[in-house]
């Protein structure tokens, strides 16, 4: 399987998981509020007129992944997809030393352990992605 197979699978995968809690499922939590801050360290809205936009994105970002070797809007879309990662993992590593965020929540647990490294390698993919691509452009 290819990486971006894996990447676009992951985009397809937390596209459901924001269809699922737009549902006003709240799994893995108890509850919005615990679902909340697990997954961003504070209190947000999981309506559905929130998280339907981003499963939405999530399929659009598999797409672009899977055709970014062939459609140059998908390129700029990948591009802005690793630039967006390139920002939550430096906001992640910086959650990670404790500036912004209590090491006594699952956030801070979950962002030190999944989501930050999760946003790196998806980073590194991506950036990758966009090399091979760029690599095959060059004259020979």
């Amino acid at each position: 399987m290819k990486a971006r197979q894996v990447v676009a699978g992951v985009h397809v995968l937390l596209a459901a998981v924001h269809v699922y809690w737009a549902t006003g499922a709240t799994w893995p939590a108890i509850d919005q509020s615990s679902l909340s801050q697990a997954v961003l360290g504070q209190e947000v809205s999981f309506a559905p007129q929130v998280v339907l936009p981003l499963a939405v994105l999530h399929v659009l970002l598999a797409v672009a992944v899977l055709t970014v070797d062939r459609l140059r809007l998908a390129r700029l879309v990948v591009a802005g997809l690793a630039a967006g990662l390139a920002l939550r993992a430096a906001a992640g590593l910086m959650w990670d030393f404790g500036l912004g965020t209590d090491s006594g929540t699952a956030f801070f647990w979950l962002n030190l352990f999944f989501y930050t490294p999760a946003c790196i390698t998806l980073l590194a993919v991506d950036l990758r992605l966009l090399r091979t691509r760029q690599l095959r452009e060059l004259p020979a």
